[in-house]
């Protein structure tokens, strides 16, 4: 009888360039298996909008395995278990995730494996480079994404792995039918929130490639400065592809590269670097989602309105940049780059609300949602992570409506309200003279809020709560 083998599916939801997929393949007959864990994760249970995109990810996973792919929900180690008996399977294979409930979860399971006698094999999949792979002189990590970059990660010759075909030929393990319905694993809600997503995605290893396509034809070319503007196609929205594997980032790095080394290549190559220093950060710090890089800010006086927080969560702060991207994140589930770091900001420094609860809201709401990514980045804003942006470098989001926004394309698309008001007064509509407001039909108030805070007054405040921990701490 020929190898059985399982192919664990994680955060790799992909046949092409899949290196645990494309070993098991070669070797012997595949069981392919996706398992919903919802034990291990605890408090890092995926959010709902994250549920939705893999619901459909899975569908087309499924689709391109000829409806092959196991799926269950609940402990993986009981599955696979189970699977071992019911399948006679001799060895399981998968690609490593980094997430630091994953690792402690996958270093048990493997140990238990391999006192049954299955072997057990573990792939890069994922990312890059390995963390352990990039280390300083003195073998201590990184904390500097310059140096973790180009010193780390492009100044040993370090180059990606290259990228493996999709498998020409593969002998299933046949599951039995019942087991293979994605539906089974319920991750979409009763309540049809949800439908809003649909317009805005189209969800899969295909339609990933596609849209890699479409940014290098359309993007591209402009990405360093146009990257900026959210009202402009020059992002690449691939980061929920990503995020479950449907496309590799080392297929992305070489389709890239090989546009030709000019700023904006280097500049989309370091955004993928900056994801792996995230990953990386998230590895060698494990409380990364939980604690401030930068210990000082441990005893930074955050203050817990939860008035501020629900109008920022719902795009009603009164300060119209703020609100299209809090508005945007509810209708689709996603948030042009720019404007992440303008609402992070807000959250943090004008309303002094702790960055884990924009790390948590995020995380519910982003069809992109990841922890390592999410975890560093908040930390970045917030002043209190790696290499973090100064904590007095605070986005004014009048200033940078008015200089990434100047039309009012993007903020009037996601607050329509302010559709007819004149573009002097959209990012400032309190200082507009009412004969303006009236022309727009527009009572502040009622028709849209007044400003819940006082950037003047919010910046000023934040810079003494900063000076408070910085004297504490000296």
């Amino acid at each position: 009888m020929s190898k059985r083998i399982i192919h664990w599916f994680k955060q790799d939801l992909r046949l092409s360039d899949n290196p645990s997929f494309y070993q098991a393949t070669k070797e012997g007959e595949v069981l392919p298996v996706y398992i919903l864990d919802d034990v291990n994760p605890k408090k890092y249970t995926i959010g709902a909008a994250s549920k939705w995109w893999l619901y459909h990810s899975l569908l087309s996973l499924n689709k391109s395995l000829q409806e092959n792919l196991y799926v269950a929900r609940g402990n993986p180690k009981k599955f696979l278990q189970k699977l071992i008996q019911d399948y006679k399977i001799n060895a399981v294979y998968w690609n490593r995730c980094y997430e630091p409930w994953q690792i402690e979860r996958d270093t048990k399971i493997e140990k238990y494996l391999k006192d049954l006698g299955i072997e057990v094999k573990s792939f890069n999949g994922s990312l890059l480079w390995e963390p352990t792979e990039i280390l300083k002189k003195d073998n201590t990590p990184y904390l500097v994404f310059t140096a973790f970059y180009h010193r780390g990660c492009l100044g040993k010759n370090m180059r990606p792995r290259d990228i493996l075909l999709k498998p020409e030929k593969i002998q299933y393990v046949k599951a039995r039918v019942e087991n293979t319905h994605v539906s089974k694993l319920n991750l979409i809600p009763q309540n049809e929130w949800y439908k809003k997503l649909s317009k805005y995605w189209k969800i899969g290893e295909e339609h990933a490639h596609k849209n890699l396509e479409k940014f290098i034809e359309n993007g591209l070319s402009d990405y360093k400065e146009g990257r900026n503007y959210p009202a402009k196609n020059s992002v690449s929205r691939l980061s929920p592809h990503i995020h479950y594997g449907e496309i590799s980032v080392n297929q992305i790095w070489f389709k890239i590269a090989r546009e030709g080394d000019n700023v904006n290549t280097d500049c989309f190559l370091s955004e993928l670097g900056w994801r792996e220093f995230s990953y990386y950060l998230l590895y060698y710090f494990p409380k990364l989602p939980e604690d401030n890089l930068q210990k000082k800010f441990d005893k930074f006086p955050w203050n817990n309105n939860q008035e501020y927080l629900q109008k920022w969560r719902k795009g009603m702060t009164g300060y119209p940049l703020v609100d299209a991207g809090m508005r945007q994140l509810w209708q689709t589930g996603y948030i042009h780059n720019r404007v992440r770091m303008v609402v992070a900001s807000f959250l943090v420094k004008n309303l002094l609300i702790h960055w884990r609860k924009g790390e948590e809201w995020f995380r519910d709401c982003l069809v992109d949602a990841d922890l390592a990514s999410n975890s560093a980045s908040w930390q970045w804003v917030a002043g209190c992570g790696a290499d973090a942006a100064p904590y007095f470098r605070i986005f004014n989001p009048i200033l940078q409506g008015q200089k990434f926004d100047p039309e009012g394309e993007y903020t009037k698309c996601y607050i329509p309200e302010l559709k007819d008001l004149d573009k002097k007064y959209l990012f400032n509509p309190w200082e507009a003279p009412e004969p303006v407001l009236r022309k727009a039909n527009i009572i502040l108030g009622e028709h849209y809020p007044l400003p819940i805070v006082s950037l003047k007054e919010s910046r000023e405040r934040a810079l003494l709560a900063y000076q408070h921990i910085k004297s504490q701490a000296s």
